[in-house]
């Protein structure tokens, strides 16, 4: 197990994913994850388990490619982001809810 430094933990962890997807998939024991471009499996399973305390079993990662969008007549296009899917083991739970007040 590589051990990251503390910065480098928030950093490949951007934020919880919230979509119908990612909510769907949770009955499996799934939470998705936005994460750094450059961070890769190891670096997210070992993140995970410092900052939540718990075990993950496995991690599966993609990067969705930004769209080409116009505006005003102007093409643009949207950042690149990659996604991690992670399985925790049986009974472990990640609270992700957002909160509004």
């Amino acid at each position: 197990m590589t051990v990251i430094s503390n910065e480098r933990q928030y950093e490949v962890i951007r934020s919880p994913l919230v979509s119908e997807k990612a909510t769907y998939v949770s009955q499996f024991n799934y939470y998705v994850f936005k994460v750094s471009n450059d961070s890769n499996k190891f670096e997210i399973k070992d993140a995970i388990q410092n900052l939540f305390k718990v075990e993950v079993k496995s991690v599966n990662t993609l990067i969705q490619k930004g769209k080409t969008k116009r505006f005003k007549g102007k093409v643009g296009r949207r950042a690149s982001v990659k996604k991690a899917f992670v399985k925790l083991a049986e009974g472990q739970t990640i609270d992700t809810s957002l909160e509004v007040k």
